[in-house]
Order: C-alpha cells, then sequence, then structure tokens
C-alpha cells in the first residue's frame, strides 16, 4: 500500500488528514475517483484480486514434487521431515487431481497416515484415513491402513471390519495373501481381548457453567457506555460468555493455528479445499469456516457389491457424512475469500476481518446493495476523529482496495461509491478500537510439557517453563466490545476455542463497573508505558484508578535502589517521574486515612516506605536521580550502563536455557550480573524478579534444586509486591515453586499448589484444569503426600 500512499497528491492528502466523520463520503470519492482514472491502481488491486496470479491456488504440480521427496523422506525414516512434506503437499494438492490413477489428495492422506502410524500418532492416523475414504471409499490401501490403527488402538472389532472390507477391494494375489496375514493375527487377538476403542476424535470436553449474572449497559462521565452489573458478583463468577460475531486467525500463527478455532494445529492438520492459505485442526472446523466438505465422487460406485448387511452398513458409517457436518449453522466467513486471491493473504488481519464483517452483515440482511444499512449491526465506538493524519490515509487507502477485492470475490454486487466506502472506514475504525485478541498460553522455553505427567524426584521433573499469552487471532464480539479497560480490572478474559469468558477476579459490588485490562496492567509496565500503549492502539488516556493514583507497582516496577543502603527509598528517572508528579500532586492534601491500596493491599504503609518526602512535605515535586525517601542523590547515567551490562549476560543465560545447553560460564556471568542488579535497582524491581527466574530454571536444568528453589521465591517475592498475593502470575510462578519442592519431596509443596489451585480457580473457574493440564499432575502429587 505503500506505493498508492507515494502517489496521493498532497492537496488531497490535506483534505483526508483534517476530515471528520461527516467529511468521509467527500474525501472518499474523491480518492476514488483519483485510484480509478490510474494504471497502477488497477494493476495493484488486479494483483489482489485476479485468481490468475494468485499465489495461494492450488498447484498439482508442487503437490507431486512435495509427495515424491515425502516418499523420500519416508523410505530413508526420516519421519518427522515426511510428514512435513506430505501436509505441504496436501495443502496444494486440487481436490480434483489425480496421481497415477487415484486421487491425489486421497493418496496424500494415506501417506500421511503411514507416517503417523510409524510415529505412534494412531489416532490421527485413524483420522486421515476416514478422510481418505470419505473421498475414495473403494480405495483398499485406506481401509487396510485404518485397520492397522484400530488394531494398535485395540480396536480390534472395527480392524476385522476394516481388513475384510481392504480384501474385498485388493486385486493383486500378493496384497490379498498380505491382508489375510494380518487378519489372522487380528482374530487372535481380538479372541484374548474384546474390548473396543471408542475414537473420541477432538472432544475435550466442555463443563457447562449456568450464567446468573444479569447486566446492563452504563453510562459513565469519563469511559462512555460500559458494563454493570445489576446484582453482587462473588470472586470467580462467571460473568459473561460470547462466541465471535467474526474472527480471523493473526498471520504468524497461519501455520500453527487451526484457523477456525484457534487452537494449535495437530499433526493431521486439514488444508482448505479451495486455497493453499488455511489450515484446520479438523473438518469440522474446515467446514465452518467455509470450505467445502469432501465427498464421494463418480468412481467411488460399486464398494458395496457383494459385501454383507453388515460390513454395507460399518462402510456406510465411515464413507458418508455424517448430518452434523452437513448442518453448520455459523455463516461461512472463509468461503468468500477462498477463491484463489491474494488479497485475504497479503491485506493486514484487521482489514480482512473488516471484510468479514462487512460480508457477514449482507448475508444477515440478505440484500444486495443498500449501503446505508450495510454497518449497523453492530452499534460500535470508534476514534477516527482523533486519528493521526497518517492513519487517516491508511484507512481511506485499505478501504478502497478492500471494496474493490469483496466486489471481484463475492457473490452480492457491493457498490464502490464514496458512501459505501466512508462506512467501512468507520467500520474498520471501530475494530482498531473494539477488536478483541484471542490468545493462547505459550510456555516459552518449552522445557517440560504442561500436558504430560511427570515424575517428580530430584533427578528431574520440575517444571520451569515461562508462561506467556500469545496473540493468535483477532475477534469482534458484540457484547464483550462495551466492557471498559482498566489498569487494575476486576474480570479477566480466557479463551476456549472462539468462545470469550469473562469471570470476575474479585468482589464486585451492585453498579460497579465491569473493567478487563486491553494489554497492559499494574504491575506488568509502569504508568507511562501504559498511557503511550492505550494512547497509540485506543486512542484514549486511561484515567482509572492505577493511572491515577498512587501505586507502589509504579513507583518500584523500574526503579534504582537508593545509594543509603539503610534506605529502602526509591530513585526514578525522568520519563517515569513525569508521570508519578502529576499522581503526588492529587495525593498531596488527601487525609491519610482516605488513602487506600486495595489491589495491592498494602495501603498506604508501601507507597510511605518508598516515597517519605512526597508526604512530609507538601511542596516537594520528585526529581530525577533523587531518593523519594531520604533525597540522596544517584548518578542515573551510570546506574542504566551497569543495569544494561548485566542484563547482556541475563540474556545470554536466557538463551542457553531456550537451546537447553548452559555453558559455566554462562551461568557464573549471569550470578554475577544478578548481583549487580541487587546492587543497582529496587529492592522490587521487576528486572530483578525475572533475573531470579531465569537463575532458578538454570539450577533446574543442571539439578540443583536446592538454589533453583530459592531463587523461584525470590522471584514471587518481587512479584508480589508489583501485583498482589492472588494475581494470575503468581498462580503461573507457583506452579513452578510447586514442581521443585515436589522433586525435593518438601511437603511445603501442599499449601503452594493449595494455593495456585485457589488463584487459577478465581481466574479459570472449573475450566482450570482443562486450560493447565499440568495442574492435575501436581493435584495427584497432594494426594500422595497426604497418603
Amino acid at each position: 500500500m505503500e506505493k498508492l500512499k507515494s502517489l496521493v497528491p498532497d492537496a488531497l492528502k490535506r483534505m483526508i488528514a483534517e476530515s471528520t466523520p461527516d467529511d468521509l463520503p467527500s474525501t472518499c470519492y474523491s480518492l476514488l475517483e483519483f485510484f480509478l482514472h490510474m494504471q497502477q491502481f488497477q494493476m495493484i488491486v488486479g494483483d489482489l484480486a485476479h485468481s490468475e496470479t494468485a499465489l495461494c491456488r492450488k498447484n498439482r504440480d508442487a503437490a507431486l514434487e512435495s509427495k515424491r521427496k515425502g516418499n523420500e523422506c519416508f523410505s530413508s525414516g526420516d519421519y518427522m521431515k515426511a510428514l512435513s512434506l506430505y501436509s505441504q503437499a496436501l495443502r496444494v494438492a486440487p481436490t480434483d487431481a489425480d496421481d497415477v490413477d487415484k486421487n491425489l489428495v486421497v493418496t496424500l492422506f494415506v501417506n500421511r497416515a503411514s507416517v503417523l502410524h510409524k510415529m505412534g500418532f494412531l489416532v490421527e492416523c485413524l483420522r486421515d484415513c476416514n478422510r481418505a475414504l470419505l473421498i475414495s471409499p473403494n480405495y483398499a490401501k485406506a481401509w487396510y491402513r485404518r485397520g492397522k490403527a484400530n488394531a494398535s488402538l485395540n480396536g480390534y472389532e472395527d480392524a476385522v471390519h476394516d481388513l475384510n472390507v481392504a480384501m474385498h477391494l485388493e486385486e493383486s494375489l500378493a496384497g490379498r495373501s498380505q491382508i489375510e496375514r494380518e487378519l489372522k493375527l487380528i482374530l487372535d487377538q481380538y479372541k484374548g481381548n474384546n474390548s473396543v476403542d471408542q475414537h473420541d476424535q477432538n472432544d475435550l470436553g466442555t463443563l457447562e457453567e449456568q450464567l446468573q449474572i444479569k447486566l446492563q449497559c452504563v453510562s459513565t462521565p469519563t469511559k462512555g457506555r460500559g458494563m454493570a452489573s445489576l446484582s453482587e458478583i462473588s470472586q470467580s463468577y462467571l460473568v459473561h460468555t460470547e462466541e465471535p460475531y467474526a474472527a480471523i486467525i493473526l498471520k504468524h500463527c497461519r501455520d500453527t493455528h487451526c484457523h477456525f478455532c484457534f487452537n494449535e494445529l495437530p499433526a493431521d492438520s486439514v488444508p482448505c479445499t479451495s486455497c493453499s492459505i488455511p489450515l484446520y485442526c479438523s473438518q469440522h472446523c474446515q467446514m465452518q469456516a467455509g470450505g467445502q466438505e469432501l465427498r464421494n465422487n463418480s468412481k467411488n460406485h460399486g464398494i458395496c457389491k457383494n459385501l454383507s448387511s453388515d460390513l454395507e452398513k460399518y462402510v456406510a458409517g465411515i464413507t458418508l457424512p455424517k448430518d452434523s457436518d452437513s448442518n453448520i449453522e455459523w455463516i461461512a466467513e472463509h468461503k468468500h475469500e477462498c477463491k484463489g486471491v491474494n488479497w485475504p493473504a497479503v491485506l493486514p488481519p484487521e482489514i480482512v476481518l473488516a471484510g468479514r464483517v462487512m460480508v457477514k452483515s449482507v448475508e444477515q440482511k440478505k440484500h444486495s446493495c443498500n449501503a446505508s444499512n450495510l454497518m449497523d449491526t453492530l452499534d460500535l465506538s470508534h476514534s477516527y476523529k482523533t486519528m493521526a493524519p497518517e492513519s487517516k490515509l491508511d484507512l481511506h487507502i485499505y478501504s478502497v482496495v478492500l471494496l474493490y477485492c469483496l466486489q471481484h470475490s463475492y457473490g452480492f454486487e457491493l457498490p464502490l461509491n464514496g458512501i459505501s466506502i466512508s462506512q467501512l472506514i468507520i467500520l474498520i475504525s471501530q475494530i482498531k478500537v473494539n477488536s478483541i485478541a484471542i490468545v493462547r498460553m505459550k510456555f516459552m522455553d518449552g522445557y517440560s510439557p504442561l500436558d504430560q505427567s511427570v515424575n517428580f524426584s530430584p533427578a528431574g521433573g520440575a517444571f520451569t517453563s515461562n508462561m506467556e499469552q500469545v496473540r493468535v487471532g483477532q475477534a469482534i464480539y458484540s457484547v464483550a466490545s462495551l466492557f471498559n479497560h482498566s489498569c487494575q480490572p476486576n474480570i479477566h478474559a480466557y479463551f476456549l476455542s472462539r468462545t470469550l469468558f469473562l469471570r470476575a477476579t474479585e468482589h464486585v459490588a451492585v453498579g460497579c463497573p465491569l473493567e478487563l485490562s486491553y494489554g497492559p496492567q499494574v504491575g506488568q509496565w509502569d504508568c507511562k508505558d501504559r498511557q503511550k500503549f492505550l494512547k497509540d492502539e485506543y486512542s484514549f488516556r486511561c484515567e482509572c484508578s492505577g493511572c491515577s493514583e498512587l501505586n507502589v507497582s509504579d513507583l518500584v516496577l523500574n526503579a534504582f535502589r537508593c545509594v543509603n543502603p539503610d534506605c529502602f527509598g526509591t530513585v526514578l528517572d525522568s520519563c517515569v517521574i513525569k508521570y508519578e508528579n502529576k499522581k503526588f500532586e492529587r495525593f498531596q492534601g488527601v487525609p491519610q486515612d482516605c488513602i487506600s491500596e486495595p489491589h495491592l493491599q498494602l495501603k498506604n504503609d508501601g507507597i510511605r516506605e518508598v516515597a517519605h518526602q512526597a508526604f512530609a512535605n507538601s511542596s516537594f515535586r520528585a526529581a530525577p536521580g533523587y531518593c523519594l525517601h531520604c533525597g540522596a542523590y544517584r548518578d542515573l547515567e551510570a546506574s542504566h550502563a551497569t543495569v544494561g551490562e548485566a542484563g547482556i549476560y541475563i540474556s545470554r543465560l536466557q538463551e542457553a536455557i531456550v537451546s537447553k545447553e548452559v555453558p559455566a560460564t554462562t551461568f557464573s556471568d549471569a550470578l554475577r550480573s544478578l548481583d549487580l542488579l541487587k546492587s543497582t535497582l529496587h529492592a522490587y524491581n521487576k528486572g530483578i524478579a525475572e533475573a531470579e527466574d531465569w537463575i532458578a530454571q538454570a539450577f533446574c536444568m543442571i539439578g540443583e534444586l536446592q538454589p533453583a528453589m530459592h531463587h523461584c521465591k525470590a522471584s514471587i517475592e518481587i512479584l508480589e509486591k508489583l501485583y498482589g498475593s492472588n494475581h494470575i502470575v503468581i498462580g503461573y510462578e507457583l506452579m513452578k515453586l510447586s514442581s521443585i519442592q515436589l522433586s525435593l519431596g518438601d511437603t511445603a509443596a501442599m499449601k503452594s499448589i493449595s494455593r495456585l489451585a485457589a488463584i487459577f480457580s478465581w481466574y479459570y473457574g472449573p475450566h482450570a484444569d482443562m486450560m493447565f493440564p499440568y495442574l492435575g499432575s501436581l493435584k495427584r502429587e497432594i494426594c500422595k503426600l497426604v497418603l
């Protein structure tokens, strides 16, 4: 889009930069008229909208080449590489392409099933066989591979049926002899073990929880519309749950997460049937997103000829689509993008999301092109008026391009005019302000997976992975968008698949605003960084209690320690002082018995401990480099240099831990750097907590659990000062501590596990064990300790 932007005349740029929402039809018309007469514009949008030049179209030759390489890797025993190559071939293989008289997609599914069986992914192997049989029920190899997988899963009855069907279809004498041998072996096993495996393909189950909270939309003086409860809400109560109006995966997760439900992709991911970009965790997700289902073709007649009635019924149950698969209630959100075009892969996610919202609005209203009614489905706020001139120009250009692309890939004739483009600009502005990031937990170093049982012992098994929320998708939730932001939120958002859950993390009184964090919270970033982020991303200045009142976190998060060894005061640099001085001014003159700090439960004692002079002297103004408690001066330039040098060695340790190999020199350098940080930074500085955490992990890696436990506790003590004792961050750290304690046989683990289970329950309710399977291992260990 930069090329188009450079072509816009300066006069038109100024008109757009100064525009208000009322001016949009005029500015959009002017820009559209300018572009339509430009050959370069036609070439750019043509490349985006026409299938002949699309990068994401299906490609039989590329699929065959990946299949050939996959066969070579399979033959050489490199199953992981073969799996990747077969999956890539499936992604680009046309559904109607043949390969040696067999459907290419069917052959690839069966080949991948063979690899999955070799690697021990038996359920995934079974699913790929089923997908192959939906397209080609008369493929003997698919039935044979399915029988082998069922036998490995102790599903002997199904395995016998599968191999009997394979025998019926197999034409070669050698092939029939091999199947007969396998069938005899399985029949012998079946006689000794009558178990039948029930293959639950992807059902993790969901815990139903009744919503009992009645909400109302209220108007607040500083934040506009917001949400409040008509009744008191207890801690951990489910406040709200909602499916997205529209959602989209972010680009960096396209190869790792399902494009519909946003869960991590399994080894047997399912590609879109019409283009090569989307991947899905199951055929169900693929169909709900708008892809065509896998169906039998004309070559598949005659499979049931001469089969017994039992086998005929068995075959039909596997090869015919289920009723539940054909009655999808979702309005397909990828179908209009699935035409072998470039624009859904090239344009930014929020722009493509706007296209999905527009198409869904049209689908719901079932009218063709009445632009005046296209955008009234979602009544959302926006911040177009306060946007930067550059952002306004970007929105104009993206809206013109998106509407042009939708015209060429969507069935309805959407009018390309100033009114439609102006409404699309407002829609994108609404998305920028109101969209919610769908997140998943990521374990940064992966040292010990959370979904496996662990043998806790001094020899190993302690879980020390860092956990972090990672954005995987972006969505519009109609009701949830009304909840306002606070840097000290009283509700917590999390996701199961696409479904958003909002849960109270503290007791909330009747009529009290229900607020979640749009990103940074008190304890994560200091006030200046939170303010900048919220202003840049959402175009508002945060005036929540965390940003308008003094709190210990903002005073110590990035602070230096006083040079006086007997003083616990904090030293701030100029960029932090600017924001904190405004709070000092508000704080002075307020009776001390009215000062509270409910979030950190330290009240004003914690603040006085680090900023005594702010209370002792009414004319005091904090100055960079001077202790807020005793007034002693610290050289900030030298202090920053010391911290920067120490940070280099801590970063090297972090990289070594991720690579799972920590040289002795790297470890010793990091330990010395920790001492430097402690002598320079305030004791509650988050940088010390992070360094303590990495050093704890390093000690775990070399099997020295006692010092690991010491450093883990030290990190938690700092984080408790920044977040409070019951914050979810403390729960994450307690998972590490309790794991180390269990490995040491320390009975204090019981207290740690009970505490983290309580925290997780407040934030995730009954879904805690589902989201953190490792928690179950810890709870089981408690039972062993009690016994």
